[in-house]
């Protein structure tokens, strides 16, 4: 008798748990769609801005992130929603949005859940290496309807790369340390972007095998390492020179890691490095230049005159 109670009540929970489940998948909201051609886009971070640009969707754009600063008219032209790590839910209301393109990281994406429980559409794309920006560029291409034009920028793309590639993997290799900060120091790993790039500019990282993509390193391993270039993004595109200036005066604490004794350690402009965008090409030529400044001889442009690096590259002899 007992045992007949307990069947019934495992019985009975089941049957309850396959109810509740059913109840709630027919009462699914369904997810917010786009139209096929959506006419007011925003686009939340400064390297969507750019693949949007670069697919002809200005007209299109409704609003951008603050930090958009390239091309110059977007920063000019369009309504801001915030900085892309801290979005504005009602400027992005406001703008009347019928497609939101966002990067899948918590910040993002948690905003983006309240933004399709309103009933806006949503697109989250992930950007953190080359192939998921190819990836990007399609999918952006797709929901925005113009997937000839996506095909177009990502040949484009891949075209540059692979000429730039080879002409630079035909060069000596040479080890990279390459600076995210100094204080404490922070360097890129093997499993991140800037590597990617690296090893496209016929390098390889100074930095084996770290648990974190971006590890905190001490005096001890820098000279380990021995770099025979460090790069170091600078934080703002506005204080290259005076980080290049502060740059110069930490490394001049390890005189004896060929880098510096051989006066290569370059502070860069950031935003075509650690942007995943259209101008990847451009980013990768300022690392080639970085490591192979003999590449490029007198009749190129002094790097000096636009900010790129701190050395005239026909100094270098290795």
């Amino acid at each position: 008798m007992v045992r007949s109670k307990k069947l019934n009540l495992v019985i009975l929970l089941a049957a309850t748990i396959v109810a509740v489940a059913i109840y709630y998948t027919s009462t699914k909201v369904a997810k917010p769609v786009a139209p096929q051609s959506p006419q007011r886009i925003i686009v939340t971070s400064p390297q969507l801005t750019e693949i949007a640009y670069a697919m002809g969707l200005e007209p299109r754009i409704a609003a951008v992130t603050s930090d958009s600063d390239y091309p110059p008219q977007a920063a000019k032209t369009k309504p801001t929603v915030g900085k892309f790590w801290q979005l504005n839910m009602e400027a992005i209301i406001a703008a009347r949005p019928d497609l939101i393109i966002m990067e899948k990281f918590d910040q993002q994406t948690s905003i983006g859940r309240r933004l399709e429980a309103l009933g806006y559409p949503v697109l989250t794309v992930h950007l953190t290496d080359i192939r998921q920006l190819f990836e990007a560029i399609d999918t952006v291409g797709q929901a925005a309807g113009v997937p000839d034009k996506a095909k177009t920028l990502i040949d484009s793309i891949k075209s540059k790369l692979i000429t730039l590639s080879g002409r630079f993997q035909t060069e000596p290799k040479r080890t990279v340390l390459w600076v995210m900060q100094t204080e404490p120091i922070r360097v890129a790993g093997l499993e991140t972007f800037p590597n990617e790039l690296i090893e496209l500019a016929g390098g390889y990282n100074a930095i084996g095998k770290t648990i974190q993509k971006y590890p905190p390193i001490g005096a001890e391993q820098i000279v380990s390492s021995a770099p025979d270039v460090i790069i170091q993004p600078a934080m703002s595109q506005t204080s290259v020179e005076a980080e290049r200036a502060g740059a110069l005066r930490f490394w001049s604490q390890f005189p004896n890691i060929p880098a510096v004794k051989k006066n290569r350690v370059y502070v860069i402009p950031a935003d075509t490095v650690h942007r995943l965008g259209p101008r990847l090409p451009q980013g990768l030529e300022l690392v080639g230049r970085c490591i192979h400044p003999e590449l490029y001889d007198a009749n190129m442009p002094d790097p000096n005159s636009t900010g790129n690096l701190n050395a005239d590259p026909n100094d270098a002899n290795n």
